[in-house]
């Protein structure tokens, strides 16, 4: 028996066809990957703002960390973060306008356009590499306890984090280097800080204007410093010296902000890093002539959904991880 099945005036409405929602596969496939990507990204921030409240009394004050900028000695709290923002904000307007000029078939405007945003992407990747440099070295230097606390430093005259090197003194025989020249046995040294438990403990006590401020925050939002005697007592659980920023320790304040800062940032960092790079490949292929010849600039249109993603993206991590 045959059955004949007539779809009547329905005939096409659930089918795709080559352009399912007028859109190309290319650009489907853009907006699948970026769903995607979203949802990864979003799984990273909420994973972020658990740990911070779940940590919330010790998690280091952003506004005390990231307060650099390069060629300037001072403290100037989120202004380079701020510039960083500004600059690929204004990278995802230049790709708008290209994005513009292509569906106009206008190539010389294209190429300008298409270069701005490439240079606004290559100078928010050195600036995120800066930034990396920056807080991986430290400048201030602390102690860690055996609990994994972080103890710093603070100038009692002037209120102002006082540096290791500030009050440190210099024990020659607290530490030894190794030479290559002692013989065969010899073995590189790892990685040792500025100065010694020792010696940071010894220029402590013979230096009575600075204090200890620890990692809790009190009702005033801000770290809780301790009286000199205090600060004498807490010095007995200090096991080591701490300097910059990495997976294992963070001058900083908790180790988990530092991971966080490494994983989202990097992993942002990664995917404008691609973004630059595939503008260069297409910006080539712009001053070849390849979409004239086709007849159509979708393949800008298409780098550029990928573009105002990650722009996006930072938007919401620059909210979430620097300033609230």
């Amino acid at each position: 028996m045959n059955t004949t099945v007539t779809t009547g005036t329905d005939e096409g409405v659930w089918d795709g066809g080559n352009r399912p929602l007028n859109a190309s596969y290319g650009k489907m496939m853009m907006w699948f990957f970026i769903v995607s990507d979203a949802l990864t990204f979003s799984g990273f921030l909420v994973s972020y703002g658990f740990s911070r409240f779940k940590f919330i009394e010790t998690w280091p004050i952003a506004d005390e960390v990231f307060t650099h900028v390069p060629f300037f000695h001072g403290n100037y709290p989120m202004i380079y973060v701020a510039f960083m923002t500004f600059i690929l904000i204004m990278s995802s307007v230049t790709m708008v306008l290209a994005v513009d000029a292509g569906h106009k078939m206008k190539k010389n405007r294209v190429i300008w356009y298409m270069f701005a945003t490439i240079i606004g992407g290559a100078i928010f990747v050195g600036s995120q590499a800066w930034e990396w440099a920056t807080f991986i070295k430290g400048d201030f230097g602390a102690l860690e306890t055996k609990g994994g606390r972080i103890l710093q430093f603070v100038d009692a005259e002037t209120g102002e984090r006082a540096a290791l090197a500030d009050f440190s003194k210099v024990l020659p025989e607290d530490r030894v280097k190794h030479e290559s020249s002692e013989g065969v046995w010899f073995m590189q040294e790892g990685h040792q800080t500025s100065f010694s438990l020792n010696e940071v403990v010894a220029g402590f006590k013979a230096t009575p204007n600075i204090l200890i401020r620890t990692e809790t925050i009190n009702e005033e939002g801000e770290k809780t410093l301790l009286s000199r005697q205090e600060s004498l007592v807490k010095l007995k659980d200090a096991v080591q010296v701490v300097e910059g920023a990495n997976l294992i320790h963070n001058e900083y304040g908790s180790r988990l902000f530092a991971d966080f800062f490494f994983f989202i940032t990097g992993f942002h960092g990664f995917h404008v890093f691609s973004g630059v790079i595939i503008n260069i490949i297409i910006f080539l292929n712009i001053i070849l002539g390849t979409y004239e010849r086709r007849g159509h600039y979708e393949m800008v249109e298409k780098v550029g959904l990928y573009w105002h993603f990650v722009d996006l993206v930072w938007v919401f991590v620059f909210t979430f991880f620097y300033l609230v």
